[in-house]
């Protein structure tokens, strides 16, 4: 296995991968607006994941579905670099990578441009100090609206009760459009909905071995 800085350097390398930075800020970023035309060469819908650590639930999602385009998103080149590697072995066209802070994220995409978002088994942050460094706290979706389309869907996948409830709470509270939910996913998953628990991350795997409840929200930001 590679080590964290070989990993870095080969990271560089792959063609599937890119990278907005802090210092980058005042230049722009150059494919923003232009995914679709530039990296998929196609006009299929995107699916950004963010967070999305080793990038397991990205390619298990552009594995399934070739008809969409997937974008992984973390700030840990060493994290991505595991599913980058993977989907190139793979030859899956139909999926990105990018290292950026989510802090930055509306600065990667256009108005419109991203059809869904997936946040799956994010930080959950328990502490109420940190409330505002969770990826469902008012001040991403603030973010994530600058470039989700007005149907578009935000899907959480979690262990965490306490980041459950949380974003429940969020969504009341903007009176957001709450689609579906449940505090026990592998129980209650209706069985048109399969394609929800077909694909598990590693953790995920974990959880549910130790009979640990995943939950799942579904709602838009319009």
């Amino acid at each position: 296995m590679p080590s964290k800085l070989e990993k870095f350097e080969e990271y560089k390398t792959l063609p599937n991968c890119f990278t907005f930075l802090f210092n980058e800020l005042s230049a722009g970023f150059p494919l923003k607006g232009k995914w679709r035309e530039e990296v998929f060469k196609n006009q299929n819908p995107i699916v950004l994941e963010v967070g999305c650590g080793k990038g397991e639930y990205s390619v298990g999602l552009a594995k399934k579905n070739a008809s969409k385009n997937y974008i992984g998103v973390d700030i840990k080149s060493n994290r991505i670099w595991t599913g980058a590697t993977q989907a190139k072995d793979l030859e899956l066209a139909n999926i990105a990578f990018l290292r950026a802070r989510i802090d930055f994220i509306d600065h990667c995409f256009e108005k419109d441009e991203v059809d869904e978002i997936w946040i799956t088994f994010p930080d959950p942050q328990p502490q109420k100090t940190r409330a505002k460094s969770r990826l469902t706290h008012e001040r991403f979706l603030n973010r994530y609206k600058r470039f989700l389309k007005k149907d578009g869907i935000v899907r959480l996948k979690t262990d965490s009760t306490s980041l459950y409830e949380f974003t429940l709470e969020t969504i009341q509270t903007l009176n957001l459009p709450l689609i579906w939910e449940t505090n026990n996913l592998y129980k209650n998953c209706p069985g048109n909905r399969s394609e929800l628990i077909e694909i598990k991350t590693h953790y995920e795997a974990l959880f549910t071995a130790k009979g640990e409840n995943i939950k799942y929200i579904e709602f838009r930001l319009n």
